[in-house]
């Protein structure tokens, strides 16, 4: 016998009238506006965030081989706490051995747990297939940064068993745009960064198949010519959405403004958290790059470069709040539908990954109420995970996580939202003042 429907009334979070949505089987059923009279503890409903660049979070490390058993469990578990039900693990590059070692371990997560699967959307390969120049290649070691080679993408599809959904590399290689060709006859996206390349290797990038600028304005020299440069060519490609980091530190506010009136839906925000966020300041050394500086503002660079970042340290909901807390007028579809849609990336495997709010199509949830409050008890039994509370950014603010829906098929997520906060919100770095300096390569 099929488990009872679930009813589930809330608040949007973009904002509008309550609704009441109908789930049947992990599937929204139906939605309507709420008929009754709203109560005044109605949880905050929004679609759970997807992070399409996730190396690590929480001292968990997708790049430290061998990954123990339950790594990518307890990286997605984590990731659920902060709002996040659809993500890509991001292996970068590395030795052959280590790739292989990454993939094959989240590839027998994913096997494992059909929770799993669903919540790991698939993987992002960042590499090895990059610039070996100081500056593109940011915090990636350059010992093992070498041309594109399909033998190799070959044998780590098949160890990731046909994971890997977006490849990002530098298209000044020679034989790249074959590459990039044979990547999207294969359903795979590919991402241009961590370039060099001329704005005629671009184009011809594009024109080969590449959809997507990975963390555009970063992974690049710190000073480069007015024009013409791989930013610009890359912003102007209609065909080339662009994913950004958002934590304050990799770019300015008015560089995020601008790519984003200029890309509209098609720029995505990306955490491109490493195993570093959670942790205290202090000075660590990474299994895949140098010594690495924390600072307890935040910024995380090279210690032999402090103007190079080594990834970020601020997860996708703080990036949005701040996001939202500088510019309050940016759309509010990025909060409501998850960050936005990937339009653009019509390739199979990439158009669905994100949560859908319609009738028949599976869904992935945040819900959560201002006092903090764990989930009810739904079709998954209760999960109640509470988060650390204080410190955010008003409207948005994770306070718990529960899962819906055990349905071998489109799960059901429910992350936390809240809008609101009485508390004083964290400042954003650069908010208010001139944005910080050396965010331009990593």
């Amino acid at each position: 016998m099929s488990a009872p429907p679930t009813i589930i009334a809330g608040r949007p979070v973009g904002g509008g009238a309550p609704l009441e949505l109908r789930l049947e089987g992990g599937r929204i059923a139906a939605v309507r506006p709420l008929s009754d009279p709203a109560p005044a503890d109605l949880p905050w409903l929004g679609v759970g965030l997807t992070d399409l660049q996730v190396n690590g979070y929480a001292g968990l490390d997708c790049n430290a081989p061998p990954l123990a058993d339950d790594l990518v469990a307890r990286l997605t578990r984590a990731l659920w706490r902060e709002g996040v039900t659809t993500y890509l693990p991001t292996v970068i590059t590395n030795s052959d051995e280590a790739i292989t070692a990454s993939l094959r371990a989240i590839a027998g997560a994913r096997a494992a747990d059909p929770l799993l699967a669903a919540t790991v959307a698939g993987v992002h390969l960042e590499g090895p297939f990059i610039s070996p120049e100081d500056g593109p290649r940011g915090a990636h070691d350059r010992a093992w940064v070498r041309p594109p080679d399909w033998d190799s993408f070959r044998r780590w599809q098949v160890a990731a068993d046909g994971a890997i959904r977006l490849v990002t590399l530098a298209p000044e290689w020679p034989g790249s745009p074959d590459f990039i060709a044979r990547c999207a006859e294969s359903g795979v996206v590919v991402a241009l960064d961590h370039t060099a390349a001329t704005p005629g290797q671009i184009d011809a990038a594009v024109a080969a198949g590449a959809r997507l600028s990975t963390h555009l304005g970063n992974g690049a020299h710190p000073l480069l010519p007015r024009h013409p440069t791989y930013l610009w060519s890359q912003l102007a490609h209609d065909d080339l959405a662009a994913t950004l980091i958002g934590d304050g530190w990799h770019l300015p506010d008015a560089v995020l403004r601008v790519v984003m009136r200029v890309k509209g839906k098609s720029a995505l925000l990306v955490s491109d958290t490493v195993a570093l966020a959670g942790l205290p300041p202090g000075f660590y050394t990474t299994p895949v790059g140098d010594r690495v500086t924390l600072t307890p503002a935040g910024r995380l660079h090279l210690e032999s470069d402090p103007r190079l970042l080594a990834g970020s340290v601020c997860p996708l909901h703080e990036a949005i709040a701040g996001l939202v807390q500088a510019r309050p007028r940016h759309p509010r579809h990025r909060l409501g539908d998850g960050v936005g849609a990937p339009g653009t990336l019509s390739q199979p495997g990439v158009a669905g990954w994100l949560g859908r709010r319609y009738p028949g199509r599976p869904c992935r949830l945040r819900l959560g109420w201002g006092d903090g409050r764990d989930p009810p008890n739904l079709q998954g039994g209760p999960v109640g995970l509470r988060l650390r509370q204080g410190g955010y950014p008003p409207m948005i603010r994770p306070v718990g996580v529960g899962i819906l829906g055990l349905g071998a098929i489109g799960q059901v997520h429910a992350g936390a939202v809240r809008r609101g906060a009485a508390r004083r919100p964290r400042a954003r770095p650069g908010a208010g003042r001139a944005s910080p300096r050396g965010g331009l390569a990593h």
